[in-house]
């Protein structure tokens, strides 16, 4: 459990609700364990999952209708998403399966999967409060969100470089003038410059972003919007 608790950057101080998350309703049922199942925990990990997605998102996008906060939440909460959180984690190492569950490739199924990751963020929760919970969900959750607008995200960093390219003589740069907050939440501070003078300023929860933010900006100065 000592390696599981690294890969979660969580120390518990009962290391039981920890067990307790990592057993599925086949592995109780077979061996009668007092703890049974993590179906319970599965269940409040959901719903604690959601409200900090919900107060991120709320907080960091303060403009954005309630339609799109909700595609947006459920976007980062699907299956999909904690499935991938959980491989990252290296969960179906851990989980305890009974023996038709192991054989019939339940440690690789992604359902399951998703639900533990829930399971032991409800754990964490119990074991540690929603500062713990938060901070453990969260630098998966900004990982996600920041793949997503990247993907969303027009190129404006290479529309504004084939804007410049028309004059060689000019030169862009992109320049890191401040970051702040924690190392799960930060966020950065970019201006792109022409040779020696600002274009435009951008913020984001990576530099990729806010270097993107900066040229959109620069586009817009100049009469450019894409």
């Amino acid at each position: 459990m000592e390696n599981l608790e690294s890969k979660l950057k969580y120390k518990f101080n009962n290391i039981k609700l920890l067990e307790n998350a990592l057993t599925h309703s086949s592995y109780a049922n077979e061996t009668h364990c007092k703890g049974g199942s993590n179906e319970r925990l599965e269940f409040l990990g959901d719903a604690v999952l959601s409200v900090i997605v919900a107060n991120y998102i709320f907080k960091t996008f303060s403009k954005m209708p309630e339609g799109e906060l909700t595609k947006l939440r459920a976007s980062l909460v699907c299956e999909k998403s904690l499935y991938g959180f959980a491989k990252e984690l290296g969960i179906s190492n851990y989980l305890r399966l009974g023996r038709g569950e192991a054989a019939n490739g339940g440690a690789t199924r992604p359902s399951l999967l998703a639900d533990a990751f829930e399971a032991i963020l409800a754990a964490i929760y119990l074991d540690g409060g929603m500062p713990a919970a938060e901070e453990f969900v969260l630098r998966f959750i900004l990982k996600e969100l920041e793949q997503n607008q990247e993907d969303s995200f027009k190129d404006y960093k290479t529309k504004l470089q084939e804007v410049i390219q028309r004059n060689p003589e000019e030169r862009l740069s992109y320049v890191l003038i401040a970051e702040s907050g924690p190392d799960h939440d930060k966020l950065f501070t970019v201006e792109v410059h022409l040779n020696s003078n600002v274009l435009g300023t951008g913020t984001g929860k990576s530099k990729k972003l806010a270097e993107q933010s900066a040229a959109k900006k620069a586009l817009e100065l100049m009469g450019i919007n894409e």
